[in-house]
């Protein structure tokens, strides 16, 4: 059991240093020192550092999933509502962080793809699982003629998460929550605007 839960401080250690110095500046020793834990602990749980943080990106997108299937999956709110929702909690998350920091598959895609085919492929299928939610909730605000059926669900999605990643980069940037909200004006005042009747 002892083993198990050093296992798990190092992946939440792992998970703040990560966002603190991205995948290439996080080191081992700026891992175990933020456990704390003995170095050699690391390669007892983790083979490598590529594998290492394929784990704390799972457990990232793990804590994401839990809060897409509350979000998406709130039948007290409209499909559009809901959307909203999930971006607002998103802000307020990014907030309490000053802004500093960002969503980690958004840094690991830019930075740990082209250093990790493994990373590459699984942010890939990461995305995928991503979107699925997404575009079951745009497909139910299209069918309830509260979305535009303009573009297919999917499509939709991905256009939403793409954005989103986008939004935060340069709240990185700016250190603002202004990006956030700029983009959730304009993506429900054009592309999920409801339809006229």
């Amino acid at each position: 059991m002892a083993r198990h839960s050093l296992r798990e401080r190092i992946l939440e250690a792992g998970l703040k240093v990560m966002f603190r110095k991205g995948y290439v500046g996080a080191g081992v020793r700026d891992i175990v020192a933020e456990a704390p834990a003995p170095q050699g602990s690391f390669t007892n749980h983790f083979r490598s550092k590529e594998e290492f943080a394929r784990a704390v990106l799972d457990r990232y997108f793990d804590d994401l999933k839990l809060l897409v299937a509350e979000t998406l999956g709130d039948g007290s709110r409209t499909p559009r509502q809901r959307l909203k929702r999930y971006l607002d909690i998103i802000t307020d998350r990014l907030a309490e962080a000053g802004f500093s920091r960002g969503c980690l598959i958004g840094d690991f895609s830019l930075e740990a793809a082209p250093q990790s085919e493994m990373l590459r492929t699984r942010l890939a299928e990461i995305f995928a699982e991503w979107r699925s939610p997404f575009a079951a909730c745009i497909a139910e605000g299209q069918a309830v003629g509260e979305i535009a059926a303009t573009f297919a669900p999917a499509e939709l999605a991905d256009f939403l998460l793409s954005s989103w990643e986008g939004a935060i980069l340069r709240m990185k940037v700016e250190r603002s929550a202004e990006p956030l909200e700029r983009f959730k004006r304009i993506a429900f005042f054009t592309v999920f605007k409801e339809p006229s009747t």
